[in-house]
Protein backbone atom coordinates (compact mmCIF):
# COMPACT_ATOMS: atom_id res chain seq x y z
CA UNK A 1 0.00 0.00 0.00
CA UNK A 2 1.36 3.34 -1.11
CA UNK A 3 1.68 5.55 2.45
CA UNK A 4 1.43 9.71 2.46
CA UNK A 5 1.48 12.47 4.63
CA UNK A 6 -1.21 14.67 5.41
CA UNK A 7 -0.60 17.97 7.05
CA UNK A 8 -3.27 20.20 8.50
CA UNK A 9 -2.59 23.49 9.40
CA UNK A 10 -5.71 25.91 11.73
CA UNK A 11 -4.82 29.56 11.98
CA UNK A 12 -3.51 30.34 8.39
CA UNK A 13 -7.07 29.47 6.93
CA UNK A 14 -8.16 32.68 8.69
CA UNK A 15 -5.82 34.92 7.07
CA UNK A 16 -8.38 35.98 3.68
CA UNK A 17 -5.95 37.18 0.76
CA UNK A 18 -2.80 36.55 2.78
CA UNK A 19 -3.40 33.24 3.26
CA UNK A 20 -1.15 31.98 -0.48
CA UNK A 21 1.32 33.73 1.81
CA UNK A 22 1.32 31.91 4.65
CA UNK A 23 0.68 28.69 2.90
CA UNK A 24 3.67 29.03 0.45
CA UNK A 25 5.97 29.86 3.36
CA UNK A 26 4.90 26.69 5.38
CA UNK A 27 5.14 24.56 2.67
CA UNK A 28 8.97 26.30 1.71
CA UNK A 29 9.49 25.54 5.86
CA UNK A 30 8.66 21.86 5.86
CA UNK A 31 10.78 21.36 2.71
CA UNK A 32 13.86 22.49 4.20
CA UNK A 33 13.04 20.19 7.32
CA UNK A 34 12.25 17.44 5.55
CA UNK A 35 15.33 18.04 3.30
CA UNK A 36 15.71 14.71 0.88
CA UNK A 37 13.63 12.32 2.44
CA UNK A 38 10.66 13.54 0.20
CA UNK A 39 9.72 13.00 -3.31
CA UNK A 40 7.37 15.77 -3.68
CA UNK A 41 5.28 18.43 -1.19
CA UNK A 42 2.15 20.11 -2.63
CA UNK A 43 -1.23 21.23 -1.55
CA UNK A 44 -5.00 21.09 -2.09
CA UNK A 45 -8.45 21.02 -0.60
CA UNK A 46 -6.43 22.79 2.66
CA UNK A 47 -4.22 19.93 2.94
CA UNK A 48 -0.31 19.68 2.40
CA UNK A 49 0.42 16.21 1.01
CA UNK A 50 4.09 15.43 2.25
CA UNK A 51 5.22 11.88 -0.51
CA UNK A 52 8.15 10.21 1.41
CA UNK A 53 10.83 8.83 -0.61
CA UNK A 54 10.84 4.89 -1.13
CA UNK A 55 13.25 3.42 2.32
CA UNK A 56 12.41 6.74 4.22
CA UNK A 57 10.57 6.12 7.75
CA UNK A 58 6.99 7.72 7.59
CA UNK A 59 6.76 7.85 11.40
CA UNK A 60 9.63 9.41 11.77
CA UNK A 61 9.38 12.00 9.16
CA UNK A 62 5.85 12.68 10.30
CA UNK A 63 7.23 13.35 14.26
CA UNK A 64 9.84 15.52 12.56
CA UNK A 65 7.29 17.68 10.19
CA UNK A 66 4.91 18.09 13.50
CA UNK A 67 7.67 20.45 15.00
CA UNK A 68 7.21 23.07 12.42
CA UNK A 69 5.46 25.73 13.66
CA UNK A 70 2.22 26.39 11.53
CA UNK A 71 0.88 22.46 11.74
CA UNK A 72 -1.41 21.43 13.26
CA UNK A 73 -1.56 17.35 13.10
CA UNK A 74 0.40 14.88 10.74
CA UNK A 75 -1.08 11.68 9.81
CA UNK A 76 0.41 8.43 8.27
CA UNK A 77 -2.21 7.89 4.97
CA UNK A 78 -2.84 5.06 3.45
CA UNK A 79 -3.35 5.55 -0.14
CA UNK A 80 -6.65 3.70 -1.72
CA UNK A 81 -8.79 4.25 -5.15
CA UNK A 82 -12.13 5.81 -4.33
CA UNK A 83 -14.09 2.90 -4.47
CA UNK A 84 -15.52 1.20 -1.42
CA UNK A 85 -14.74 -2.18 -1.62
CA UNK A 86 -11.04 -1.34 -1.73
CA UNK A 87 -11.37 1.35 1.28
CA UNK A 88 -13.65 -0.75 3.29
CA UNK A 89 -10.93 -3.95 2.62
CA UNK A 90 -7.47 -1.66 3.81
CA UNK A 91 -9.11 -0.52 6.92
CA UNK A 92 -10.22 -4.00 8.22
CA UNK A 93 -6.66 -5.09 7.03
CA UNK A 94 -5.73 -2.47 9.15
CA UNK A 95 -7.60 -3.25 12.36
CA UNK A 96 -7.15 -6.58 12.14
CA UNK A 97 -3.53 -6.03 13.58
CA UNK A 98 -4.11 -4.33 15.99
CA UNK A 99 -4.51 -4.94 19.85
CA UNK A 100 -7.20 -2.36 20.87
CA UNK A 101 -10.91 -3.69 21.93
CA UNK A 102 -12.59 -1.00 20.91
CA UNK A 103 -13.11 1.27 17.80
CA UNK A 104 -14.85 4.01 15.95
CA UNK A 105 -15.08 5.36 12.46
CA UNK A 106 -14.71 8.75 11.27
CA UNK A 107 -15.24 9.99 7.72
CA UNK A 108 -14.85 13.16 5.77
CA UNK A 109 -16.06 13.46 2.32
CA UNK A 110 -14.67 16.44 0.57
CA UNK A 111 -15.53 14.98 -3.09
CA UNK A 112 -19.26 15.65 -2.82
CA UNK A 113 -19.32 13.33 -6.37
CA UNK A 114 -18.57 10.50 -4.07
CA UNK A 115 -21.67 8.06 -3.58
CA UNK A 116 -21.85 7.78 0.22
CA UNK A 117 -22.44 10.52 2.27
CA UNK A 118 -20.29 10.73 5.40
CA UNK A 119 -22.38 8.54 7.58
CA UNK A 120 -23.11 5.88 5.60
CA UNK A 121 -19.16 5.33 4.78
CA UNK A 122 -18.95 5.34 8.23
CA UNK A 123 -21.76 2.36 8.66
CA UNK A 124 -20.46 0.40 5.90
CA UNK A 125 -16.86 0.68 6.93
CA UNK A 126 -18.14 -0.57 10.85
CA UNK A 127 -19.74 -3.04 9.96
CA UNK A 128 -17.01 -4.58 7.58
CA UNK A 129 -14.53 -3.87 10.45
CA UNK A 130 -16.75 -5.86 12.77
CA UNK A 131 -17.13 -8.60 10.51
CA UNK A 132 -13.24 -9.18 9.63
CA UNK A 133 -11.91 -8.44 13.34
CA UNK A 134 -14.72 -10.14 16.20
CA UNK A 135 -12.16 -9.09 18.70
CA UNK A 136 -13.31 -5.15 18.04
CA UNK A 137 -16.60 -3.60 19.31
CA UNK A 138 -17.66 -0.10 19.02
CA UNK A 139 -17.48 2.72 21.18
CA UNK A 140 -18.24 5.93 19.76
CA UNK A 141 -17.44 7.95 22.78
CA UNK A 142 -14.03 6.99 24.16
CA UNK A 143 -12.83 4.54 21.52
CA UNK A 144 -9.25 3.08 22.06
CA UNK A 145 -8.87 3.34 18.08
CA UNK A 146 -10.20 5.60 15.64
CA UNK A 147 -10.23 4.95 11.94
CA UNK A 148 -10.36 8.23 9.62
CA UNK A 149 -11.68 7.86 5.82
CA UNK A 150 -11.10 10.73 3.88
CA UNK A 151 -12.48 10.73 0.52
CA UNK A 152 -10.99 13.61 -1.50
CA UNK A 153 -10.72 15.06 -5.00
CA UNK A 154 -7.63 12.89 -6.16
CA UNK A 155 -8.38 9.55 -3.78
CA UNK A 156 -9.21 8.59 -0.50
CA UNK A 157 -6.97 8.51 2.67
CA UNK A 158 -7.12 6.08 5.56
CA UNK A 159 -4.98 6.30 8.97
CA UNK A 160 -5.32 5.18 12.63
CA UNK A 161 -3.27 7.87 14.43
CA UNK A 162 -2.12 11.17 14.11
CA UNK A 163 0.65 13.52 15.61
CA UNK A 164 -0.56 16.48 17.05
CA UNK A 165 1.32 19.36 15.67
CA UNK A 166 3.05 22.19 17.95
CA UNK A 167 0.91 24.63 15.81
CA UNK A 168 1.23 28.36 15.30
CA UNK A 169 2.59 30.36 12.54
CA UNK A 170 5.33 29.21 9.57
CA UNK A 171 8.82 30.64 10.78
CA UNK A 172 9.37 33.86 8.91
CA UNK A 173 6.03 35.15 8.74
CA UNK A 174 6.27 37.45 11.33
CA UNK A 175 9.54 39.47 11.37
CA UNK A 176 12.90 38.51 13.23
CA UNK A 177 13.65 39.20 16.92
CA UNK A 178 16.54 39.03 18.88
CA UNK A 179 16.22 36.88 21.90
CA UNK A 180 18.93 36.83 25.17
CA UNK A 181 19.23 33.57 25.95
CA UNK A 182 20.92 32.57 29.37
CA UNK A 183 21.66 28.81 30.64
CA UNK A 184 18.72 28.90 32.66
CA UNK A 185 14.93 27.62 32.14
CA UNK A 186 13.17 30.64 30.99
CA UNK A 187 14.83 32.27 28.13
CA UNK A 188 14.55 28.95 25.58
CA UNK A 189 11.12 28.66 26.63
CA UNK A 190 10.58 32.38 25.83
CA UNK A 191 11.72 31.96 22.77
CA UNK A 192 9.80 29.23 21.54
CA UNK A 193 6.52 31.05 22.52
CA UNK A 194 7.70 33.77 20.23
CA UNK A 195 8.85 31.65 17.33
CA UNK A 196 5.69 29.94 17.60
CA UNK A 197 4.23 33.02 16.40
CA UNK A 198 6.02 32.77 13.09
CA UNK A 199 9.04 35.32 14.20
CA UNK A 200 12.49 34.58 13.02
CA UNK A 201 14.82 34.06 15.82
CA UNK A 202 18.78 34.93 16.94
CA UNK A 203 19.96 35.38 19.90
CA UNK A 204 22.56 36.72 22.17
CA UNK A 205 24.51 35.26 25.00
CA UNK A 206 26.26 36.97 27.80
CA UNK A 207 29.77 35.03 28.42
CA UNK A 208 31.23 36.21 31.09
CA UNK A 209 34.78 33.72 31.39
CA UNK A 210 36.25 32.21 33.92
CA UNK A 211 33.61 33.25 35.95
CA UNK A 212 31.49 31.18 33.97
CA UNK A 213 32.74 28.38 32.35
CA UNK A 214 33.37 26.43 28.71
CA UNK A 215 30.22 24.24 30.03
CA UNK A 216 28.60 27.04 30.36
CA UNK A 217 28.57 28.34 26.73
CA UNK A 218 28.10 25.13 25.56
CA UNK A 219 24.97 24.63 27.56
CA UNK A 220 23.78 27.54 26.23
CA UNK A 221 24.60 26.59 22.64
CA UNK A 222 22.86 23.11 23.55
CA UNK A 223 19.84 24.96 24.32
CA UNK A 224 20.13 26.71 21.54
CA UNK A 225 20.20 24.09 19.25
CA UNK A 226 17.02 22.27 20.64
CA UNK A 227 15.63 24.92 19.43
CA UNK A 228 16.28 24.73 16.13
CA UNK A 229 14.06 21.67 15.95
CA UNK A 230 11.19 24.26 15.90
CA UNK A 231 12.47 27.27 14.33
CA UNK A 232 14.94 26.08 11.83
CA UNK A 233 18.59 27.78 12.01
CA UNK A 234 19.45 30.02 15.05
CA UNK A 235 22.46 32.30 14.39
CA UNK A 236 23.72 32.94 18.50
CA UNK A 237 25.79 36.16 19.46
CA UNK A 238 28.57 35.15 22.11
CA UNK A 239 29.43 38.05 23.85
CA UNK A 240 32.23 38.24 26.55
CA UNK A 241 31.17 40.03 29.01
CA UNK A 242 33.45 39.75 31.84
CA UNK A 243 35.36 42.92 31.52
CA UNK A 244 31.77 45.13 31.93
CA UNK A 245 30.74 43.05 35.15
CA UNK A 246 33.76 43.59 36.89
CA UNK A 247 33.97 47.24 36.06
CA UNK A 248 29.94 47.41 37.66
CA UNK A 249 30.76 45.87 40.31
CA UNK A 250 34.26 47.92 40.88
CA UNK A 251 31.98 51.21 40.40
CA UNK A 252 28.48 50.78 41.15
CA UNK A 253 26.93 50.14 44.50
CA UNK A 254 26.17 46.36 44.99
CA UNK A 255 22.53 46.75 45.62
CA UNK A 256 22.15 48.40 41.78
CA UNK A 257 24.71 45.46 40.46
CA UNK A 258 21.97 43.02 38.58
CA UNK A 259 19.68 46.36 37.28
CA UNK A 260 22.73 48.26 35.50
CA UNK A 261 24.22 44.76 34.16
CA UNK A 262 20.39 44.30 32.44
CA UNK A 263 20.45 48.07 31.10
CA UNK A 264 24.08 47.22 30.05
CA UNK A 265 22.62 43.73 28.06
CA UNK A 266 19.88 46.07 26.63
CA UNK A 267 22.66 48.60 24.86
CA UNK A 268 24.66 45.81 23.27
CA UNK A 269 21.55 43.98 22.06
CA UNK A 270 20.33 47.04 20.79
CA UNK A 271 23.60 46.97 18.93
CA UNK A 272 22.94 43.30 17.44
CA UNK A 273 19.49 43.94 16.62
CA UNK A 274 20.36 46.93 14.38
CA UNK A 275 22.67 44.68 12.47
CA UNK A 276 20.58 41.53 12.07
CA UNK A 277 17.47 43.63 11.14
CA UNK A 278 15.72 42.20 13.92
CA UNK A 279 13.05 44.63 15.33
CA UNK A 280 12.16 43.66 18.85
CA UNK A 281 14.23 41.66 21.85
CA UNK A 282 12.95 38.64 23.54
CA UNK A 283 13.55 38.09 27.45
CA UNK A 284 12.32 35.29 29.52
CA UNK A 285 11.42 37.14 32.94
CA UNK A 286 8.29 36.84 34.59
CA UNK A 287 6.73 39.15 37.47
CA UNK A 288 7.90 38.53 41.08
CA UNK A 289 10.18 35.81 39.85
CA UNK A 290 13.49 37.49 41.17
CA UNK A 291 14.71 40.06 41.99
CA UNK A 292 15.51 41.88 38.75
CA UNK A 293 11.81 41.14 37.62
CA UNK A 294 9.85 43.79 39.56
CA UNK A 295 7.99 45.80 37.95
CA UNK A 296 9.88 48.01 38.84
CA UNK A 297 12.99 46.72 37.55
CA UNK A 298 11.65 45.98 34.54
CA UNK A 299 10.72 49.51 33.85
CA UNK A 300 13.94 50.66 34.37
CA UNK A 301 15.44 47.87 32.33
CA UNK A 302 13.18 48.68 29.50
CA UNK A 303 14.54 52.67 29.82
CA UNK A 304 17.68 50.98 27.89
CA UNK A 305 15.86 49.13 25.15
CA UNK A 306 15.95 50.71 22.01
CA UNK A 307 13.13 47.74 20.83
CA UNK A 308 9.83 46.82 21.87
CA UNK A 309 10.58 43.93 24.59
CA UNK A 310 8.72 40.60 24.40
CA UNK A 311 8.09 39.00 27.61
CA UNK A 312 5.77 35.76 26.84
CA UNK A 313 6.51 34.55 30.61
CA UNK A 314 5.49 37.71 31.95
CA UNK A 315 2.56 36.37 33.98
CA UNK A 316 3.59 32.45 34.12
CA UNK A 317 4.71 31.07 37.66
CA UNK A 318 7.67 28.66 37.23
CA UNK A 319 5.97 25.64 36.98
CA UNK A 320 4.13 26.64 33.94
CA UNK A 321 7.34 27.55 32.65
CA UNK A 322 8.64 24.38 33.63
CA UNK A 323 5.99 22.58 31.59
CA UNK A 324 6.67 24.15 28.81
CA UNK A 325 10.14 23.18 28.99
CA UNK A 326 9.37 19.89 29.51
CA UNK A 327 7.32 20.04 26.32
CA UNK A 328 10.01 21.12 23.88
CA UNK A 329 12.90 19.18 25.09
CA UNK A 330 14.68 21.27 26.77
CA UNK A 331 14.60 21.65 30.73
CA UNK A 332 16.86 18.42 31.37
CA UNK A 333 19.62 20.85 29.41
CA UNK A 334 18.52 23.79 30.67
CA UNK A 335 19.06 22.68 34.66
CA UNK A 336 22.77 21.79 34.22
CA UNK A 337 24.75 23.14 37.05
CA UNK A 338 26.56 25.33 34.90
CA UNK A 339 25.55 28.40 35.99
CA UNK A 340 25.74 32.09 33.67
CA UNK A 341 26.76 35.30 34.60
CA UNK A 342 23.62 36.35 36.17
CA UNK A 343 23.35 34.27 38.53
CA UNK A 344 27.19 34.50 39.38
CA UNK A 345 27.06 38.33 39.53
CA UNK A 346 23.88 38.58 42.15
CA UNK A 347 24.25 40.81 44.74
CA UNK A 348 23.37 39.60 48.36
CA UNK A 349 20.70 42.63 48.60
CA UNK A 350 19.39 44.01 45.27
CA UNK A 351 17.27 46.60 44.69
CA UNK A 352 13.90 45.69 44.60
CA UNK A 353 12.36 48.81 43.67
CA UNK A 354 15.33 50.88 41.69
CA UNK A 355 14.46 54.36 40.71
CA UNK A 356 15.66 55.47 37.27
CA UNK A 357 17.30 58.55 38.32
CA UNK A 358 19.33 56.82 40.74
CA UNK A 359 20.50 54.01 38.62
CA UNK A 360 21.25 56.39 35.98
CA UNK A 361 23.08 58.39 38.56
CA UNK A 362 25.20 55.18 39.04
CA UNK A 363 25.68 54.33 35.58
CA UNK A 364 27.13 57.49 34.73
CA UNK A 365 30.31 56.12 36.81
CA UNK A 366 30.66 54.00 33.84
CA UNK A 367 32.46 53.94 30.19
CA UNK A 368 29.17 53.07 29.13
CA UNK A 369 30.28 53.77 24.97
CA UNK A 370 33.42 52.10 25.65
CA UNK A 371 32.13 48.70 27.40
CA UNK A 372 29.47 48.42 24.74
CA UNK A 373 32.52 48.68 22.08
CA UNK A 374 34.50 46.36 23.51
CA UNK A 375 31.84 43.83 23.97
CA UNK A 376 30.82 44.40 20.09
CA UNK A 377 34.56 43.84 19.30
CA UNK A 378 34.61 40.45 20.74
CA UNK A 379 31.46 38.82 19.59
CA UNK A 380 31.98 35.70 18.57
CA UNK A 381 28.57 34.37 15.69
CA UNK A 382 27.63 30.92 15.60
CA UNK A 383 25.49 29.35 13.22
CA UNK A 384 23.18 26.46 14.10
CA UNK A 385 20.63 24.93 11.89
CA UNK A 386 18.02 22.11 12.38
Amino acid sequence: MDKILLIKYGEIILKGLNRPIFEEKLINNLRITAGDRVLKIWKAQAIIYVQPKPGVDEDELALLLSKVFGVVSVAVAHVVAKEMGQIVQIAAKLMSATTAKTFKVEAKRSDKRFALKSPEICAVAGENILNACPHLTVDVINPEIVVTIEIRDSAAYIYTAKITGVGGMPIGTNGKALLLLSGGIDSPVAGYMIAKRGVQLCAVHFFSYPYTSERAREKVLDLAQKLTGYCGSITVYIVPFTDALLEIRQKCPDQHLTIIMRRLMMYVANKIAEKVKATALITGESIGQVASQTLEALTVTDDAAEYPVFRPLIGLDKEEIVQIARKIGTFETSILPYEDCCTVFTPKHPSTKPQLDKIIQSEQKLDVDTIISNALDGVEEIVLKR
